[in-house]
């Protein structure tokens, strides 16, 4: 599902062109909360236009009318890259019975080395590829367990396939079974959670989260965000969010690797702009490690 982090599917298109046959690109154009924002896709496609034939690319259709919960919202789009997606193909691009599926946001990413595992083997119909959990960066990973995405499944058809949504929340069919159908890859992601070069994009966010306790005004503060950004503390101050910090960090993907200067962002955030562009320091302290 694509939002705003447009850096994201850059780098995402990068680095898994060569081990994916198709990226399914779901965009709506209304956020969670249901306010209305731009098509980003359609409106920089040329940035991506290498990738052209490999990328299949869908505008959601048909909001639910019945529910106001904003997590209702986000399932409709998770479960539209199927619903909405797979019984309109045709040609190379239609779904065959044993096709590998998998199930992310924009900044959670399979390692390659992941994806070719995954066509060599057979595994489990819920299958999580648990992520290395960063935040605002490569330079900040978080204390505790690794993230619990992306998913991944198998084609089985248009009716017995596990939709994406139950398949990221661990629901539908029966629980026991779900239970033993489930399996876990250690390291096989990264995610890198509010990772962007603008407090536009973290505002953005805010405005548009399911959980719309965290979109409050004492979060919105940009000398905060920075403040909070620079030191890897979180954002909203929640017990257990917690960061260790990383000094010249290898584990990233290659193409921020190989285009370090345009993602440093991504690498150092302990200037007096903790990385943001659309931010100028009016000074104060720096920061030691």
């Amino acid at each position: 599902m694509l939002s705003s982090e447009l850096d994201w599917l850059e780098i995402r298109l990068h680095t898994l062109a060569d081990h994916v046959d198709y990226f399914v690109v779901v965009e709506s154009n209304m956020t969670f909360t249901g306010h209305s924002k731009p098509l980003l896709f359609l409106d920089n496609e040329s940035r991506f236009s290498q990738f052209s034939p490999k990328i299949i690319y869908h505008l959601l259709e048909n909001r639910p009318l019945t529910s106001r919960r904003t997590w209702d919202y986000e399932d409709h789009q998770r479960n539209a890259m199927f619903t909405q997606v797979i019984p309109r193909l045709n040609g190379t691009e239609t779904a065959n019975i044993g096709d590998v599926l998998l199930v992310s946001d924009i900044d959670e990413i399979p390692r390659p080395e992941t994806l070719d595992l995954l066509r060599a083997c057979d595994f489990n119909k819920r299958l999580t590829l648990s992520s290395r959990f960063y935040y605002y960066g490569f330079q900040f990973l978080h204390k505790g367990p690794e993230w619990p995405h992306p998913q991944a499944t198998i084609y089985a058809g248009p009716t017995k396939t596990i939709l994406p949504a139950d398949l990221r929340n661990g629901e539908g069919g029966f629980r026991l079974f779900n239970y033993f159908q489930k399996r876990n890859l250690a390291n096989a992601s990264w995610h890198c959670s509010s990772c962007f070069s603008t407090i536009a994009e973290i505002l953005n966010k805010m405005a548009s989260f399911s959980h719309t306790t965290l979109n409050q005004e004492v979060f919105r503060s940009e000398a905060r965000i920075v403040d909070r950004v620079r030191k890897g503390l979180d954002l909203w101050d929640r017990k257990g969010e917690d960061y260790e910090i990383l000094m010249a960090n290898s584990d990233i993907p290659g193409w921020v690797g190989n285009n370090s200067e345009r993602f440093g962002y991504l690498l150092r955030r302990e200037g007096e702009n903790a990385g943001f562009v659309d931010y100028v320091a009016g000074g104060g302290d720096g920061i030691t490690y």
